[in-house]
């Protein structure tokens, strides 16, 4: 299994903070937000290779990272080529990419590089691989559906299959939002690309994709329990610094 951490974006609203740094090299307790994403991919004994996908911009940023981070999973960086917000590929564009570049044939677990959270992703990955090879989602529970709003607002059924999904709704029908986490099978990445090429494609945000995918092929989520943290701007960002322990 690969693991894929998307980390391409510009990050517009933490300006000026992120204008010449990237989101997932800020600090949080004394640690760059993507060391506890790496940590946690390191504990998965299936994961043999850690691959993040940036930018032009902050390449070389993300490189020296790397070579400071020690361990047996080999971790891998790869430059979507882009040099500014106009032109990013998107979340979904990026995902594309990095599938091409490193020619990727294994199941796929994605993540996004601005996603803090004390989940186990043993538990996600053991839901995810039971028989029938579908993709799963994250799910986190926001409580309150005005703040749903602001998200991916998920739909699921008793057997935690979605059965809707919605992109940042004026209206939230459900407390439950998709997290930026996701399980693909090796047998399902080649959707990413038919996705890609249909009349429908929107690069950006991943949940158009999810809701496009879960219409092909049954889409399940999983439930994470503790905190999450989506750090998206600056009050996001000052309270995870604030209440994220190590």
């Amino acid at each position: 299994m690969k693991a894929l951490i998307l980390a391409a974006g510009y990050a517009t609203r933490l300006y000026p903070l992120t204008r010449e740094y990237p989101k997932s090299l800020l600090l949080v307790k004394g640690r760059p937000i993507i060391d506890y994403i790496a940590d946690k991919l390191k504990a998965v004994k299936e994961i043999d290779e850690i691959i993040v996908v940036t930018n032009n911009k902050f390449f070389k940023q993300f490189l020296c990272w790397q070579k400071a981070r020690k361990g047996k999973v080999r971790i891998s960086v790869v430059n979507d080529l882009t040099r500014d917000n106009s032109k990013r590929l998107g979340a979904i564009g990026d995902m594309n990419f990095a599938v091409n570049k490193k020619r990727l044939e294994d199941d796929l677990l994605v993540i996004g590089g601005d996603n803090l959270f004390d989940g186990d992703l043993r538990g996600f990955l053991a839901f995810a691989r039971k028989p029938g090879g579908n993709p799963v989602i994250g799910v986190y529970d926001i409580k309150k559906k005005s703040e749903a709003s602001k998200y991916g607002v998920v739909g699921l059924n008793s057997s935690k299959q979605l059965i809707d999904f919605k992109e940042k709704p004026r209206v939230a029908r459900s407390s439950l939002i998709a997290m930026c986490l996701y399980y693909f099978p090796k047998e399902r990445l080649g959707l990413i690309k038919e996705y890609l090429n249909s009349k429908l494609k929107k690069k950006d945000a991943m949940g158009f994709y999810i809701d496009w995918l879960r219409k092909e092929v049954p889409v399940y989520g999983y439930v994470f329990s503790g905190k999450w943290y989506d750090i998206g701007d600056y009050n996001y960002y000052n309270t995870a610094k604030r209440n994220f322990a190590k």
